[in-house]
């Protein structure tokens, strides 16, 4: 008998490991839409041969209601600055084991140890870009928009794409009153709650899964989007031009974390060291079209990259910037006025 419990424990003992190692064979990642290569994930599995399985979404607040209300599912999540501040704050994250992260020095300093993840103890910068305008020129209304409040113009009524994004559209009406695009003063978030709704008569297309389609088909004539959207776009229509709005405009940061469910851990770190070896580094910002944090990347960048104003802005664009950081309380009103204007209240 004793022989049997023995034998046994030893079959389940072989069983575990096996079902261990199958699991770290397998990676689930939960992305922006468009914002991995399918190159890159080839060449990672080719090298370790495990299996990457992605699925997207299209604003920080649909990932982070699914991760909340899942708990499971994802080894790997790519939100932003507020978002990796309140999910972080809510415990929804794992540490990192920097152990495992080799390339870790690859990165530019003044992207690491910000207020939203001091230290980064649980995320590591992937791709960080703006939000601006993207307009074609052919079209007349379009070509004299300089500012988000050209956005307003009567010319422009049925011709604008807004993103399905609520800090991307509220911080339009908070910049063009002068006011952050973090204000959490419930007076300045109400006043540009009632500037918006007037041009939200005028949006023909909310997109936020790949925005520069409706320009290229020429659905609209003027887009609110992410810079690496206007850059593949630009490629396929010289018309198309990229603005930094006048009133200023969001600069982001997306971050690689772990959310605490995860149950490939070993296999999520090999997936964030490879991503941070400049040479994935910077193909990954050539055909996605935003800008890398990766220092030694940039030296493998094409010049047509490395130059380009839309993916790399100059020094008097970037001063204009402002990064998106936790609205703590604030965001129940944002949310109020969020979900009053998508319902045309």
């Amino acid at each position: 008998m004793k022989r049997w419990i023995l034998l046994l424990s030893a079959m389940l003992i072989v069983e575990t490991a096996c079902t261990a190692g199958a699991a770290e064979k397998n990676l689930y990642i939960y992305c922006w839409s468009e914002y991995i290569p399918e190159a890159v994930i080839e060449r990672f599995t080719e090298k370790t041969d495990i299996q990457v399985h992605l699925s997207t979404y299209d604003s920080n607040e649909a990932m982070y209601a699914k991760v909340k209300m899942t708990g499971k599912g994802y080894d790997l999540i790519v939100p932003s600055t507020d978002f990796v501040a309140r999910m972080r704050r809510e415990g929804l994250l794992l540490p990192l084991d920097k152990s495992r992260l080799t390339s870790l020095g690859n990165l530019a300093p003044r992207l690491l140890d910000r207020p939203f993840d001091p230290g980064n103890v649980y995320s590591v910068p992937y791709m960080w870009g703006s939000t601006g305008i993207a307009v074609n020129t052919a079209d007349p209304a379009a070509a004299g928009v300089t500012a988000f409040a050209d956005l307003w113009k009567p010319e422009l009524k049925g011709k604008l794409l807004l993103p399905n994004d609520m800090r991307g559209v509220l911080g339009m009406g908070l910049k063009r009153l002068g006011y952050s695009l973090n204000d959490t003063d419930p007076a300045h978030i109400q006043q540009a709650c009632e500037l918006l709704k007037p041009l939200m008569a005028g949006v023909r297309v909310f997109d936020s899964d790949s925005p520069k389609q409706a320009l290229l088909n020429n659905e609209v004539q003027a887009a609110v989007l992410w810079n690496g959207e206007a850059y593949i776009a630009a490629g396929e229509n010289p018309a198309l031009r990229y603005i930094y709005p006048a009133e200023g405009f969001a600069l982001w940061l997306d971050s690689l974390c772990i959310p605490k469910g995860a149950a490939n851990i070993e296999a999520a770190h090999r997936f964030i060291d490879f991503l941070l070896q400049p040479d994935v580094a910077a193909e990954i910002s050539i055909e996605m079209g935003y800008s890398s944090p990766n220092l030694k990347a940039m030296d493998l960048l094409p010049p047509e990259v490395r130059a380009n104003p839309i993916v790399y802005p100059g020094e008097a664009d970037l001063a204009r910037g402002e990064f998106e950081v936790d609205l703590g309380e604030a965001a129940r009103a944002y949310d109020q006025c969020w979900t009053g204007l998508k319902a045309g209240n």
